[in-house]
């Protein structure tokens, strides 16, 4: 036979090539699902370290950040030398920021304050007279660290929500106007202790103010917090507005009934629909890991490993 092969060697080639071809589309199959996110971590959530916390997220092979307590410090209240050594550390580790994760709004709103104002605001203690200093400074900080979005919230939640409503949609849609001129996007986070804490209020306000400028931090745990079905109950109020997001999960305790935080996938949030939605409906914005669980060691570091796993895994079986 005149060939350049024989017909065995021809088969045994031809086998070969199938295989490796089999192997490539099965890796590519496996890593698909995580190129398809800029998955990132939030800082603190690991350790206070801020080059410990970059270690752990570029050793996970993930590509972004979020930025909210940095050395034991709010990242509004970050001296020039601290975000300057910031910037320099995620430049060294090949990062990108998903956002600045702000306290904008995280106080009482003067018209209707809260019974109790909380503080649960990251080493940030700050008032509505302060606002558009902070907007201006999230921005600054925004163009310093290379990203357009900074995440804000909708004051202290009160007893009925809806009368307050029109006060925090107003000056969210003032926000927003500034945000506007200054090329970016602020990202409303549902925060149970704040006016928006389901997908629902957030699909509410954001359709109200209708602005590019003022999109969702979608956080399902949050929703559930305040009863809410996150998925698909949630998830359908806010669908195509949000452009960042959260994940952690949430468990019931069997002993006291009461909720409390879990790895991801080791809560009851559908996070395995969620994450599939999110493929099928091509969702291009950032999703960070905000751990908040603690194993019973409260060893921060490992609680975020294994709420990332639980996480990663979840995304790649969808």
């Amino acid at each position: 036979m005149d060939s350049w092969f024989s017909r065995r060697e021809f088969l045994e080639s031809s086998l070969r090539g199938a295989s490796a071809s089999l192997l490539f589309a099965a890796q590519m199959a496996k890593a698909l699902p995580l190129s398809s996110f800029k998955l990132g971590i939030i800082t603190d959530e690991i350790t206070d370290d801020f080059e410990k916390a970059l270690d752990f997220v570029s050793s996970h092979s993930l590509n972004w950040c979020e930025l909210r307590d940095l050395w034991h410090k709010n990242v509004m209240n970050l001296s020039q030398a601290d975000l300057d050594q910031a910037r320099d550390l995620i430049e060294k580790h090949h990062l990108h920021v998903s956002d600045i994760a702000s306290p904008i709004f995280k106080y009482n709103l003067p018209e209707m304050p809260a019974h109790e104002e909380k503080r649960d605001t990251f080493r940030a203690n700050f008032t509505d007279q302060d606002t558009e200093r902070l907007l201006e400074k999230s921005f600054e900080l925004a163009r310093l660290f290379g990203t357009t979005k900074v995440r804000i919230f909708s004051y202290w939640r009160v007893d009925d929500p809806n009368k307050a409503y029109s006060n925090v949609r107003d000056r969210l849609a003032k926000a927003a106007e500034l945000a506007a001129k200054n090329g970016i996007v602020l990202a409303l986070e549902n925060e149970m202790t704040c006016n928006v804490g389901t997908g629902k209020e957030l699909g509410r306000i954001l359709r109200d103010v209708n602005s590019p400028h003022l999109r969702g931090n979608w956080d399902p745990a949050n929703a559930v917090m305040l009863q809410e079905v996150p998925y698909p109950d949630g998830y359908n109020a806010v669908r195509g507005l949000f452009s960042h997001m959260h994940a952690k999960d949430v468990k019931k305790d069997p002993q006291t009934g009461k909720l409390e935080w879990a790895p991801v996938g080791g809560g009851f949030i559908d996070w395995r629909g969620q994450i599939k939605s999110l493929l099928d409906d091509h969702y291009e914005g950032t999703l960070s890991l905000e751990t908040h669980y603690r194993r019973p060691d409260g060893n921060k570091v490992e609680s975020t490993r294994e709420s990332l796993e639980g996480l990663l895994k979840i995304i790649r079986e969808a």
